[in-house]
């Protein structure tokens, strides 16, 4: 074999590689196309339509959207779960797909994203302030005087006054279920590692299957009974379990 024959045996042609095919992005050119096409179709006339392209086009990346800035800017003022306040973005955004103009030159993703974040910060800031309003229940402040409310003596007073008068207290099913609940928690206060408003709060909404409003209602009027009892232990050394109403 020559030295030609052999130079050319040993060259071995390069392979070309194979180039990765480009990652699609969940919310592209496609999605906004796909929102100009929405918002061009009249509400009553092409509902249908509407909603067919919603749900196959649209749906998936506000979905995504909504996740990634949840996820990314870790909003901790919000009393509902994360499926709940991430389905509450998405509905945000439905209801103002309207105002998208996609004539004055902002992307779709850039405008939705911005739309997204601006509501939960609202929401969270609103949620931060109610609560920074909010009594912490180890520390009561009564006619100037700061006293530690958390003593064993006067939450099993609390404990057995509510235990007795609930019924009489509230009527209705759910709010006697919710403060029941609540003096749960008080007689578990020992093993309750964070102990603020937003976690108690979930545990009562994961004891009684009701919505957060209703929490406050009948923490709020247990707030009541709560500084009139204090205000007598202060001042008698005991709380009278017989009274059945402080405000009649």
């Amino acid at each position: 074999m020559s030295k030609k024959q052999k130079k050319a045996k040993e060259v071995v042609p390069e392979i070309p590689k194979k180039k990765k095919p480009k990652k699609k992005l969940y919310f592209g050119p496609e999605v906004q196309d796909a929102i100009v096409r929405y918002n061009a179709l009249d509400r009553d006339e092409n509902q249908a339509e509407r909603n067919k392209i919603y749900g196959e086009e649209i749906h998936k990346a506000f979905d995504k959207l909504c996740e990634n800035i949840i996820n990314t800017f870790k909003f901790e003022y919000f009393d509902d779960v994360y499926i709940d306040v991430k389905h509450a973005v998405v509905a945000f955004l439905v209801m103002n797909m309207h105002k998208y103009d996609h004539t004055k030159g902002s992307k779709a993703f850039s405008y939705f994203s911005v739309v997204a974040k601006n509501y939960l910060i609202l929401h969270n800031n609103t949620n931060y302030s109610r609560y920074k309003k909010t009594i912490d229940i180890t520390k009561i402040d009564i006619k100037g005087k700061t006293y530690d409310s958390d003593t064993d003596e006067f939450f099993e007073s609390l404990i057995r006054y509510f235990d007795k008068q609930i019924p009489s207290i509230f009527k209705k099913k759910k709010d006697i279920d919710i403060a029941y609940a609540i003096v749960e928690l008080m007689k578990r206060r020992h093993e309750i590692e964070n102990f603020n408003k937003k976690s108690l709060y979930i545990l009562i909404r994961e004891m009684t299957n009701v919505e957060t409003v209703h929490i406050t209602r009948v923490t709020n009027v247990m707030k009541k009974y709560y500084l009139k009892m204090l205000n007598e232990f202060y001042k008698i050394g005991y709380v009278k379990l017989n009274t059945r109403s402080f405000f009649s």
